[in-house]
Parts: structure tokens; sequence; C-alpha cells
């Protein structure tokens, strides 16, 4: 070996370890954050935003509804991947039901605040933990690449057990994303009916990148390393995946409801998404509310849209 070639090897060996090895331990650091269960109190039943307002009052007016409707309610589980999942259903007599489906960090607590527009349309109610979050099994979530497994299996049980004839889907950020992948497998019967999609993103890649600008965080190396490490711990396709590619696939109807104030699922790129859908379906543009806050801001509208389209599609 030449004195060139061994300075060009000890040179790259050098930006390896100097350069590569500690971005990429920071970027696992995130990846943990962010998709792993690292201990048993993270992601549990609760308010995930304890210190913010908005939050706070779609957590409370979440558990006033509870309250109310609590003799309805039965826990439920199904069993997903080798991992058992549980629910809370609400039972209100009826042959229709929806299952809403949260984004990360939220719980069936979360899912309360989001069920009162499908009540007063005479749906049942599925609140659900999904996997890795609250009472049901997991270390990682996978962004919906493998969550959309466990709702076609909380499907089966309202169908099959429940006597439950149509299901809906409503879901929210990252709950979107897994309710289309759900929607758009081949494998999903005929008795999965429609589809409520809020701040629903291109790709999860997108709404990383804008996370991390607006918390002023430098998204070169650390955003696609990031990536990397959970295209290979939690087996999602971040970057080459997600509702921007499956969107043409839906034959479902769908309603989706997005803000003119989410930074996050920004309105320019996921009305890209909106624009490859070919089903039956109604865009809902609001003026207030930021990401996962539509209701909270424009509760008789966000209410009337979903059940103008329950009443309109879903027979």
């Amino acid at each position: 070996m030449g004195p060139v070639l061994t300075a060009v090897l000890i040179a790259l060996g050098a930006i390896l370890v100097l350069g590569v090895f500690p971005t990429m331990l920071f970027s696992f650091g995130i990846y943990t954050v962010l998709l792993v269960r690292n201990k048993p109190e993270k992601w549990q039943r609760g308010c995930s935003f304890p210190e913010d307002e908005e939050y706070v009052r779609m957590y409370e007016k979440g558990l006033a509804w509870n309250a109310v409707y609590k003799e309805r309610m039965r826990p439920v589980s199904v069993t997903s991947d080798g991992l058992k999942l549980q629910g809370e259903y609400f039972d209100f007599g009826s042959d229709k039901a929806v299952i809403i489906v949260a984004g990360r960090t939220e719980t069936v607590p979360y899912a309360y605040f989001f069920a009162e527009p499908y009540r007063k349309a005479g749906y049942n109610v599925l609140a659900i933990d999904n996997r890795a979050h609250g009472l049901s099994e997991g270390k990682r979530s996978s962004l919906g690449f493998k969550e959309w497994r466990d709702l076609l299996a909380w499907g089966r049980l309202l169908h099959d057990e429940l006597g439950v004839r149509a299901v809906v889907l409503h879901g929210i950020c990252i709950g979107a994303s897994a309710s289309l992948f759900a929607l758009t497998d081949p494998s999903c019967p005929d008795y999965f009916a429609g589809l409520v999609a809020e701040g629903m993103y291109a790709r999860f890649y997108d709404s990383f990148n804008n996370h991390m600008i607006e918390d002023k965080h430098p998204i070169f190396p650390f955003s696609i390393e990031t990536m990397l490490w959970i295209r290979l711990l939690s087996g999602a396709k971040p970057v080459t995946d997600g509702p921007l590619r499956r969107m043409e696939k839906l034959t479902r109807p769908a309603l989706f409801l997005h803000s003119h104030e989410d930074t996050f699922s920004t309105p320019e790129r996921s009305a890209e998404v909106y624009a490859k859908c070919t089903s039956p379906h109604e865009l809902v543009w609001f003026d207030k509310g930021a990401h996962s806050r539509i209701r909270i801001n424009n509760t008789e509208a966000h209410d009337q849209a979903v059940t103008g389209f329950l009443e309109k599609y879903i027979h």
C-alpha cells in the first residue's frame, strides 16, 4: 500500500470517526425519542402535552364526553403481529362504527375528543391505543407502515364479533396515513366504507423536516440519518413512500380536513396529495387551527363536515 493510498484511508477513517459516527449517534437519539417506547411510562394514557393550553382543552373536553357515555363503553382487544392491542368500544346500538386513529404519542383519551359527530350521526365509536402506546403492547412505532394491519384486525373485531356492517376510519396526522395504507391494501375487506383524514401529510420525511425547521434545529445531516434509522429499525419508508404515493389507489369515499395554519403538513404539499384522489371525496379547508387542532378551533364547521360526509357517502 503506497503512502498516498494510506493517507486517503486514514483521512476517510477520520471523517467517519469524527464526522459521521457522532451525527449518526445523535440521529439515533432523535429516532428513539420519536418512535421508541423505551420506558414503561412513555406514551401512556393521558394528556400528551400538559403544557399546551389547546391540548389540555381538547383532553378535558374528551374526558367530559367520556364521562357522559362511559356506561356505553366496554374494553376490547385484538392481537396483530403478535401484539395484544387495547381499545374502548362505545356501543350506541348501531350497525356502523368509526375507528378513531390518533397519531404519534396519542392514546384512547385523545380519541374521545373526536367522537361526538359520529355519535350524533348514529355510529358506534372505537377508540384505540396504537401499538407501543397506552395499554397496547409493542416497543416501536412504524408510522403506519405496520399499524395498518392493526386497523384491519380492529375492523374484523367490529364486523365479525360485534355486528358492525360498515366501518369508517378517522385518522389524524400519522393516523390518517395509517388509515390510507389500510384502505388501499388489496386485503382490505369491503366493509371498510370510508376515510376521514385530518392533517394528512405527503410523506413523514416532509413533516419531520418542518418540525425541525419550526424548532430551529439543523436539518442536515440529522434528517436523512434519522430517516435511515426509521427504515432500519421500524421498517417504515418515510422518504420514498407515504400518502402521496398511495392516494391514487384509494377507492373508498374520503373526506379531507385541512387547516391553512398547518405548518407540519403544509397546505401546499398536502394539496398535492388530495389532488391525486380519484375516488368520491370532499376537501374542506379551515382558516384557523394548527396541526391536529382543527376541531378545537372550528367545532361546529368540523362536525358538520363529518356528519354531512357520512350522510352523503356511507349507507
